[in-house]
């Protein structure tokens, strides 16, 4: 492989979005989860939901700060790696990404200091608005960055004049013909990295016979999240499936390992695919079944890839193995969700240390999985920057050499490496002391309510 401007800029971009991908991944449904807490605090009155979401909040703040540095660095990268990019498709891509900032960004940035801040200084009900608020702007922020992704997959709502994107409906730009499912799919996944999250910390505490009390509580709702979540997943990456098949065959081919396509197509489970021949070596699938998956017919007719020009093909050395990666993770999933049910039936989910073991050992899956559904659909959509209309070769920009590729590069993996390995040494040093206490205590107002009358006895003071 040569290296030059364009594989640089392009390992750049997914060394850069791989890092800054995994901190949206965590927070989304942790903000979401935080929002749950303190609304449970308001209802309830209970110190130990409170307890939890001043944990959860520290956890949240330090991921947050450190997916904003990492997205920072994403859009300087569109002037300095793909200006042609930026120049021909800015007029749609780039208000999508200005809402983001506008509608989600301010929003979290607003409210987050009331949440990290503002406990006792505010009533309830309001901290207990911030929490949703910010809850609120992580969600905003996935729907416009999706919106903005699933164009360039699926472009619409636009036409070309003098080799420059224009809008002719925001309607179609917007919700293109991918956004729905690659949204419902995305938000899903974010959520069930999170419950994995919670569940195998919770699991490690119960395991340490630590906050074992707060274990109890994270445990069983996250674990509660995974069960419905899990086989909802298998259901929606099932429809965002077939929507790719629909706009993006070529795609699907190379996920399959499918050369040659046509009706009653095997599930390919294993093979070493071969571009250079243009066949898959040590071939093991079961006959008919991709057709049977792709079309819900086993004699549909699914798409190979000697159907499309050679030069319009992603390759599958890849993305066949990433999505096979990703499907096995959504099956483990669905097997801890079954497992949960069947343990909690049984009045030993808090008891079985090996499950617990397995929830510990289960906490990385959900980030795994989309970073190989992320390198699946990007690298999938290969050789276009804009599919079937503008190509990755074509958005480079023309005057960036291989020696500053190379050095930007090297230099994103060295200041990556210190500032990440701190933040995540941090972050693992607060997830080992866990939450306090000080949730537990009395709200304010009830505190001043037990403070004795001026003069009373030192003594009686002392003792309360």
């Amino acid at each position: 492989m040569d290296l030059d401007p364009l594989i640089l800029s392009r390992i750049q971009f997914a060394f850069t979005i791989s890092f800054h991908i995994l901190f949206p991944s965590f927070t989304v449904g942790l903000a979401c989860w935080i929002a749950l807490l303190e609304a449970l605090w308001v209802g309830t009155g209970k110190g130990i939901y409170r307890s939890l979401s001043e944990f959860w909040t520290r956890i949240f703040a330090l991921s947050f700060g450190l997916g904003v540095v990492s997205g920072i660095v994403m859009s300087y990268q569109f002037g300095t790696n793909w200006s042609r990019w930026s120049d021909t498709v800015g007029n749609v891509l780039g208000p999508l990404i200005q809402y983001e900032v506008v509608t989600a960004f301010f929003l979290e940035a607003a409210f987050l200091g009331i949440l990290l801040f503002g406990r006792d200084r505010v009533p309830r009900g309001i901290h207990l608005m911030a929490a949703c608020l910010v809850a609120l702007g992580t969600l905003l922020s996935s729907f416009w960055i999706l919106s903005a992704n699933s164009w360039m997959h699926t472009p619409a709502g636009f036409e070309i004049r003098d080799g420059r994107y224009f809008v002719t409906d925001w309607w179609q730009v917007v919700f293109n013909p991918s956004f729905p499912h690659r949204l419902a799919h995305m938000v899903t996944a974010m959520f069930l990295t999170t419950g994995f999250v919670v569940a195998g910390i919770s699991a490690w505490y119960l395991l340490k016979r630590r906050h074992v009390e707060h274990a109890r509580i994270g445990l069983g709702m996250a674990l509660s999240l995974i069960t419905v979540l899990a086989p909802l997943q298998i259901f929606l990456g099932d429809q965002h499936g077939l929507n790719t098949l629909e706009h993006q065959p070529a795609k699907i081919a190379a996920m399959e390992g499918s050369w040659e396509g046509g009706p009653r197509a095997p599930l390919v489970l294993f093979a070493i695919p071969d571009v250079e021949t243009e066949t898959n070596r040590w071939e093991i699938g079961i006959p008919g079944l991709s057709s049977l998956i792709l079309t819900h017919d086993i004699d549909g007719a699914v798409p190979g890839l000697k159907q499309f020009p050679a030069d319009e093909r992603p390759s599958p050395a890849i993305v066949f193995w990433t999505f096979r990666l990703m499907v096995a993770i959504g099956v483990l999933m669905l097997a801890v969700a079954a497992t949960h049910l069947v343990l909690r039936v049984r009045g030993r989910l808090y008891g079985s240390d090996r499950f617990h073991r397995l929830l510990v050992g289960c906490m990385p899956i959900g980030f795994v999985a989309i970073l190989a559904g992320w390198f699946t659909t990007e690298i999938g959509r290969q050789p276009w920057a804009v599919y079937g209309h503008l190509r990755t070769a074509d958005a480079v920009t023309p005057s960036l050499t291989t020696e500053a590729a190379l050095v930007s590069l090297i230099s994103f993996v060295v200041a990556y490496t210190v500032i990440y390995g701190a933040g995540t040494y941090y972050l693992i040093r607060l997830l080992r002391a866990g939450p306090s206490t000080v949730g537990d205590r009395p709200p304010p107002e009830a505190r001043s309510a037990k403070r004795p009358l001026s003069g009373s006895d030192p003594s009686t003071e002392a003792a309360e």
